[in-house]
């Protein structure tokens, strides 16, 4: 980054006139002159116009990417040797199975916020295994539609600050139709 160029003359003229018409939230400290302040922290130039152009609009702030439970790790290692092991039994189970998308979303939600009100540290999703679709069936794409999702509604949840990790559930607990959904302790 490189340091401020400094006024021109006729630049810090007008920002004079500019600065009196200005009533200051935080006055400058009074031994402080308008050139000091001026040359601490110099505004932008206004982009240059082209005859018969508007310069292009400054590209707006890239959004914060959003992290996925299932992408962070988010446990520790005696964590995922229980799960690894099967050692974990879960607090809470929600059945989401046969839902439509909107009841299914409501339900999930819903769930995990009663799983936080109880204290809950792991609830078992059962969602239903994620299937491709053939173009012969019946149902279309609508098969797996809730798991494919599934993600994305932890991601934008309420309460996605408070899930710690989501992982694939034990083949007792459903296997590839369910997950693990672990909540962090209350803070």
């Amino acid at each position: 980054m490189r340091a401020p160029r400094g006024l021109s003359a006729e630049e810090a003229a007008l920002w004079e006139r500019v600065a009196a018409t200005i009533t200051p939230i935080h006055p400058v400290r009074p031994k402080a002159k308008l050139a000091e302040v001026v040359a601490i922290a110099p505004p932008a130039p206004p982009p240059k116009r082209v005859k018969g152009r508007v310069p292009p609009p400054l590209p707006a702030p890239s959004p914060t990417p959003i992290t996925r439970p299932l992408e962070g790790h988010g446990l520790d290692s005696s964590w995922e040797r229980k799960l690894a092991r099967g050692a974990i039994a879960p607090d809470v189970t929600i059945d989401l199975h046969g839902m439509g998308l909107d009841a299914a979303h409501t339900r999930l939600n819903g769930g995990i916020a009663q799983a936080l009100a109880m204290g809950a540290r792991v609830m078992l999703l059962i969602a239903g295994k994620p299937r491709p679709h053939d173009e012969q069936d019946a149902r279309g794409n609508r098969r797996g539609v809730i798991r494919a999702k599934l993600l994305d509604w932890l991601a934008h949840s309420p309460h996605a600050s408070r899930i710690a990790a989501v992982r694939p559930a034990q083949p007792r607990h459903g296997g590839a139709g369910a997950v693990y959904i672990i909540l962090r302790k209350p803070r």
